[in-house]
């Protein structure tokens, strides 16, 4: 899918991906920069890592929220020392990458934000009925597939306004491989990627881009990370998981989606939404998030002691954020794939 400046400079994107002088490897003090860009799913938690680690270590970590499409182009150029995605690299993007590592940093889900007036906190909703609205077929909220799951709730006759990213986005990546696992139709029709072609609704650039969209109008629906949703005031919906039992986003049920996969190999993707009914309080839209790597680069030291501070101390700070900490398999696992960079 860090001096002196305790805070994240977030860059632009011709910063990120268009000059090379971007990624300069040291201050005028001699200390260390690492560049990072990407995902702004994960930026509230890189936020924090950012300031820590620079009272900690005096290593300067500058990381742009440009989303995931930016930050593994940023990579794949070497206009940045490390990336940050969403969605894992495709077997492409792995070849253009050029000899790089990808290893899951972060841990969160998914929520479907909404603003509807007169409707419920907690919307309870399937997998299928996501479907059926993002494909247009599901037009207004008081539609008798939405009104059956949720008894008693009133729901107005506004009209469903689907809200997605316009941009190369990790969070619709989460989004569609959710729906491409519980939707044939989907799948063959949509399928899973970080810049689906939405049949039905309006698109929007980055989570503020999306977030301005739907506080301004009345029926929208959208995907964006719990984190985000929160901070916006956005009421999100309880989504029913393969055992039948809806559940929301949070740290607990996120990490009930990671502990349902196999166990983890170094660098390798891990799909984790919709988790067996063997894990029935799972949330099925939760998503690691990767941090993308060189194999070899002239801050290998740099870069190995922040990834491993990542991983390890600083997973503290997710869970008010609402990041679920990396389960212990899987951090043994990056350490592994960590002491390969040279």
């Amino acid at each position: 899918m860090r001096t002196l400046a305790a805070l994240v400079l977030v860059l632009p994107l011709a910063a990120c991906g268009g000059s090379k002088s971007a990624t300069t490897s040291s201050s005028s003090g001699g200390s260390t920069v690492l560049v990072g860009a990407g995902s702004t799913f994960v930026y509230p938690l890189i936020s924090q890592w950012v300031a820590d680690y620079s009272k900690r270590t005096g290593v300067t970590v500058t990381y742009g929220a440009i989303g995931s499409g930016g930050g593994i182009a940023a990579i794949t150029d070497r206009t940045a020392d490390f990336g940050a995605s969403d969605a894992p690299l495709t077997p492409d993007q792995v070849k253009k990458c050029n000899g790089c590592l990808e290893l899951p940093w972060a841990l969160g889900g998914t929520s479907i934000a909404y603003n509807v007036k007169g409707a419920p906190q907690h919307l309870k909703l399937t997998g299928l009925v996501l479907t059926d609205i993002f494909l247009g077929n599901i037009t207004a909220w008081n539609d008798p597939a939405i009104a059956k799951l949720n008894p008693g709730a009133s729901l107005p006759a506004t009209r469903i306004a689907p809200v997605f990213r316009s941009d190369a986005s990790g969070t619709s990546y989460n989004f569609t491989d959710y729906l491409s696992h519980v939707s044939p139709t989907w799948k063959a029709k949509i399928g899973a990627s970080t810049l689906p072609a939405f049949p039905a609704g309006q698109g929007a650039k980055g989570s503020s881009g999306v977030a301005g969209v739907v506080s301004h109008t009345d029926g929208a629906i959208t995907y964006v990370d719990v984190a985000y949703a929160k901070t916006s005031n956005f009421p999100y919906a309880a989504i029913q998981n393969a055992a039948k039992t809806f559940t929301l986003p949070d740290v607990p049920t996120c990490k009930a989606a990671a502990a349902a996969v196999p166990s983890p190999k170094p660098n390798q993707a891990i799909s984790i939404v919709d988790p067996p009914a063997s894990a029935p309080n799972a949330y099925p839209i939760c998503t690691f998030t990767y941090v993308i790597v060189p194999k070899t680069s002239p801050k290998a030291q740099a870069l190995k002691d922040f990834l491993t501070y990542a991983i390890t101390t600083g997973q503290r700070f997710g869970p008010k954020l609402l990041f679920a900490p990396l389960p212990p398999a899987l951090v043994a696992a990056d350490k592994t794939a960590i002491a390969t960079i040279s």
